[in-house]
């Protein structure tokens, strides 16, 4: 029984992704969050956005070298492309502190 209960802890770790912001993430917690991530890919990541500036969408890691299609869906719930408390900033120019006006 223990080991049933050590095999699933350690395969939970999966199913349970951290959003993760690509855009200010370092390779390590990029690859610790996404799946079929491992160091290398996320090195080739921040890479792209240091020469390419932030990405300004999710299907554009499909630039980067060695993610696909596949990968990018698989990750899609859990990138981020900006820090959730200035996403609003971020999708309509406002300060993340400031209410959004309504038309």
């Amino acid at each position: 029984m223990k080991n049933v209960l050590f095999l699933l802890m350690l395969f939970s770790a999966n199913v349970f992704a951290t959003p993760v912001n690509i855009n200010a993430a370092d390779a390590q917690t990029i690859a610790d969050s996404l799946s079929n991530i491992g160091l290398k890919k996320a090195e080739a990541i921040v890479a792209y956005r240091n020469k390419n500036g932030a990405f300004k969408s999710v299907d554009e890691l499909g630039e980067v070298s060695g993610i696909g299609d596949k990968t990018i869906e698989k990750n899609k719930m859990d990138i981020l492309l900006a820090d959730p408390a200035s996403a609003t900033a971020v999708s309509t120019g406002e300060p993340a502190d400031k209410p959004i006006k309504k038309k």
